[in-house]
């Protein structure tokens, strides 16, 4: 009974003609994309592959496969715009700047605190596990970055801004 070789000869022995096979197919541009995704494939599958089995034939079919599955992908993907999309909401980009601004002057923990759960719309059980306090910790620093955030940010030029979310859930 034949013995299969290493992994590692089949990929040099094949790993030219699946990437030609790629080129051919995606261009240079996803080309080393789309090998490495074959080569991945094909390691997983290789100890199931039978004695005797076609290896460059099998190889180049896994290529062809993961070459259409990348054409697949990008043809779903939005074409690049010189324009950013129009903000659905209808926020000032120079509003959220100017936000953004605010909330990196705050401490960290309070910078983060208000950005997972007052931006990112995360309950404080979550926001106090990314930070790595308590949940009243993270309430406590979220509510500090807040006063701050309305002593500093909000002026009578620039009023309270409207809830984006109306529900939160409190733990």
């Amino acid at each position: 009974m034949p013995t299969t070789p290493p992994f590692e000869t089949i990929v040099e022995a094949h790993g030219r003609t699946v990437l030609r096979v790629c080129r051919a197919v995606l261009g240079s541009g996803d080309a080393d994309d789309a090998w490495s995704e074959t080569f991945l494939a094909a390691l997983r599958a290789y100890p199931e592959l039978p004695a005797g089995a076609n290896v460059e034939a099998w190889l180049v079919t896994i290529a062809h496969r993961k070459a259409i599955d990348m054409t697949r992908t990008a043809a779903r993907r939005p074409p690049p715009t010189d324009r950013p999309p129009p903000d659905p909401a209808g926020h000032h980009a120079e509003q959220d700047e100017d936000l953004v601004d605010a909330v990196a002057r705050l401490p960290p923990r309070q910078q983060q605190a208000v950005a997972y759960h007052y931006l990112g719309g995360l309950p404080y059980a979550e926001v106090a596990a990314l930070v790595g306090v308590s949940p009243d910790a993270a309430r406590r620093a979220a509510a500090d970055g807040i006063a701050a955030l309305r002593r500093t940010y909000l002026t009578p030029e620039r009023p309270t801004p409207k809830r984006r979310d109306t529900e939160r859930t409190q733990p």
